[in-house]
């Protein structure tokens, strides 16, 4: 089995959680293991946010786009924003326990089993994607392969 989706999302804290339940219903549609499905959309959420807060600057479009592949026994999410970007080779600290802030980019390090943040291909802006191999439920509807 092989689906994918993409999201076109306004630079709002409510976009957050549209992305989630979206990826959530996805995933509980193909059968794929409760577990896996709630780490992925804590992942995209903490990548999603960090779209949101860090994602646009002046003369930069106010959206981002998040693309959910489905591909055999592996999901691949991609969260692409229009903003200035960041030194993407510099390593990513933990944040200090009573931190508010700083912990997403090492969560989502955490959830998934492959992570790439980079620049976005010949513009501003950053991408951040990740992988997970998948598990699937017992009574999985959609086939695997």
């Amino acid at each position: 089995m092989s689906m994918w989706w993409s999201l076109h999302l306004r630079r709002e804290a409510a976009s957050v959680p549209l992305a989630r339940r979206l990826l959530l219903g996805t995933m509980e549609t193909a059968g794929v293991d409760p577990e896996i499905s709630y780490d992925l959309s804590v992942a995209l959420g903490e990548a999603c946010a960090n779209a949101v807060e860090h994602g646009g600057a002046g003369g930069t479009p106010a959206v981002y786009r998040v693309t959910a592949y489905l591909d055999g026994e592996k999901c691949r999410i991609e969260v692409t924003d229009s903003g200035p970007g960041f030194a993407h080779t510099r390593r990513i600290r933990p944040a200090r326990p009573d931190a508010e802030h700083g912990r997403g980019l090492a969560l989502i390090r955490e959830l998934a089993d492959h992570v790439h943040i980079g620049p976005k291909p010949g513009r501003r802006g950053t991408v951040v994607s990740f992988d997970k191999i998948l598990k699937w439920r017992d009574d999985a509807p959609l086939p695997a392969v």
